[in-house]
């Protein structure tokens, strides 16, 4: 056949959509995967094996046919009245706090399951759909912050037949009544879902007017903005405050655009104190050539601003350094404002909402929680693959659905995003059950290659494995 009756073919046939089971990234054969070299047009079969997902770094295997909640049209697991359709305590629906990717994908969970429910979705922000890992590869990626958004919170909301309230903060919560009182009036619900996530943990020696945060997109838009404009858009001196995974991404990402980088950690190595200080090192040889100065054992102890521009940093000991921008990256926190409010259970030692494992339900009935704010059998998981999971969950016990059969939860996957050593730490069952801290990492091979280790129990049975791999090109 003529490659001119191919493409003939393959115009004729609608495009198609398939959807990452761990992430819930969409890849859509129309727009294509251009930062993975796969053009607009390319048909998912012909996606080459070794393609990876560009978020959470699982093959293609992992990816289903995936339609839109507007063209779906699945058929109830169990028969249920349609929302009624007058006012009233209740019938007053779902209201979901939040409009990051647990948020939304509540929303699209139950719109799959009820075309007819009301839902209302509040958020601080402007509520538009973007995947926050890319917020720490995009300078070097050149992916300018516009493309980031991939869908508007107002086409989001169209799409989804939701009630959309952006630039509205949520302040107190009464489970007796009902209701929450926002920035924009008090709002009644029958069903409520929180996924308002983590906030930045900014230790109390780095004044917030001096200091970046970079969490969502609009933090990061203002941070692209400010890079940009410093020294005639020439590249700027950053200090960037943290060394675990967020840190070293962007030192990483930075770096890579020309920003010359001073990394300051507690730790003698960077990357979070789980991994073994072999792969610390191995990343430091990996930025050799690029400028990044980094600096561990040190306790930052104060910012302060220069009269004559920039930015000083100083450390326990005397220690000073100097530069144009501060970023902080000290971790996350779940605000706890909201939970108190309401008498939810919260769990101030893993930081976040106490939720049913099955359900998502919290501690007050017809209250749920999911994501960066929840926390399951004693653990905070901030990683992208439950969510998704835990949206259907709560979508199912909100509507009294059985819950479909599905397939065991895939292993926690850690990724590592630094494009001059990218790095992924795979969990088992076993290794999830245990925790980050248990076990011993040994060393199955280490050459120009990669660092391939595994991390073992005292008897002998695996609970992680990781490989630094070498650096391939940047996708651009």
């Amino acid at each position: 056949m003529s490659p001119a009756a191919v493409s003939a073919g393959a115009a004729a046939s609608p495009w198609l959509q398939f959807i990452c089971e761990v992430c819930g990234l969409v890849y859509d054969e129309a727009a294509g995967d251009p930062d993975s070299g796969l053009p607009p047009g390319t048909r998912f079969a012909d996606i080459p094996d070794d393609w990876a997902c560009p978020i959470c770094g699982v093959g293609k295997a992992d990816f289903t046919p995936h339609r839109p909640p507007a063209a779906a049209n699945p058929a109830p697991r169990r028969a249920r009245p349609p929302s009624p359709a007058r006012g009233g305590r209740a019938h007053a629906g779902v209201l979901i706090v939040g409009a990051g990717r647990a948020g939304w994908q509540v929303a699209q969970a139950l719109r799959e399951r009820d075309a007819a429910l009301p839902i209302t979705l509040l958020c601080a922000c402007a509520g538009d759909v973007y995947d926050k890992p890319q917020l720490s590869v995009a300078v070097a990626r050149g992916i300018a912050v516009d493309s980031l958004v991939r869908e508007t919170a107002a086409a989001a909301a169209q799409r989804l037949n939701v009630r959309l309230l952006p630039a509205t903060v949520a302040v107190h919560l009464d489970p007796a009544t009902r209701t929450l009182r926002s920035s924009r009036g008090t709002l009644r619900w029958r069903h409520l879902v929180l996924a308002h996530g983590a906030e930045p943990a900014l230790p109390a020696v780095l004044p917030p007017a001096l200091v970046w945060r970079v969490n969502d997109l609009a933090a990061y838009t203002r941070l692209r903005s400010a890079l940009a404009d410093g020294q005639a858009g020439g590249p700027q001196r950053v200090a960037l405050i943290g060394a675990g995974l967020v840190g070293c991404e962007l030192a990483n990402d930075l770096a890579l655009a020309g920003h010359r980088i001073t990394l300051l950690d507690v730790q003698a190595r960077p990357l979070p104190a789980a991994l073994p200080a072999a792969v610390g090192a191995r990343l430091l040889a990996a930025w050799a050539d690029l400028p990044i100065r980094f600096v561990g054992g040190v306790q930052v102890t104060g910012v302060e601003r220069l009269a004559a521009g920039g930015l000083r940093i100083r450390t326990l000991g005397g220690g000073v350094h100097e530069a144009d921008l501060v970023i902080a990256a000290t971790g996350l926190r779940t605000a706890g404002r909201l939970a108190h409010s309401a008498g939810l259970a919260f769990d101030s030692v893993a930081g976040g909402i106490t939720v049913d494992a099955a359900t998502g339900a919290t501690s007050q009935p017809g209250v749920y929680a999911l994501g960066d704010c929840a926390v399951v059998e004693g653990q905070a998981s901030r990683y992208i693959e439950p969510i998704g999971r835990q949206a259907r969950a709560i979508a199912d016990s909100i509507l009294g659905l059985t819950p479909a059969a599905s397939a065991p939860a895939p292993p926690p996957v850690l990724r590592v995003k630094t494009s001059s050593l990218p790095i992924t730490v795979t969990a088992t069952a076993a290794g999830a059950a245990a925790g980050a801290s248990g076990g011993v990492w040994h060393t199955d091979s280490d050459d120009a290659q990669a660092l391939r280790m595994r991390r073992l129990a005292a008897d002998g049975t695996l609970l992680a494995t990781l490989v630094a791999s070498a650096a391939a090109p940047l996708a651009r």
